[in-house]
């Protein structure tokens, strides 16, 4: 016979520490060409995840003056966006990325935001 072992459950609220977790961020930043906006979003976005997710991420940047019908695949309508296509559930952020808190929030980092 064998023995049943029981897992202890693990409670935690959304976005608590899911850094320390191991997973995986996939982010795609659809832009439109090289402007000022775009550029900053990238920028911006780089910044960002070398201070919150140092090697636990990988950016691809879609560039929609060269492959438009690719804002379909994301449903975008506003650029620059950032989609949050891994952890589930996918998440979306408009805009340049200035706004470090809000940024976090967007991408479920909120524990990283600070007060």
């Amino acid at each position: 016979m064998k023995a049943k072992t029981k897992r202890a459950a693990r409670k935690t609220s959304p976005g608590a520490n899911l850094n320390a977790a191991g997973l995986h961020y996939d982010l795609r930043l659809y832009v439109a060409g090289q402007t000022p906006k775009s550029l900053a979003a990238f920028a911006n976005l780089k910044e960002l995840c070398e201070l919150h997710l140092a090697g636990k991420y990988r950016i691809e940047v879609i560039d929609l003056v060269k492959k438009p019908q690719l804002a379909r695949d994301d449903q975008v309508i506003a650029i620059p966006t950032l989609v949050r296509r891994l952890p589930q559930p996918i998440r979306k952020i408009i805009g340049d990325l200035c706004d470090t808190r809000r940024t976090l929030i967007g991408l479920d980092l909120s524990d990283q935001a600070g007060p």
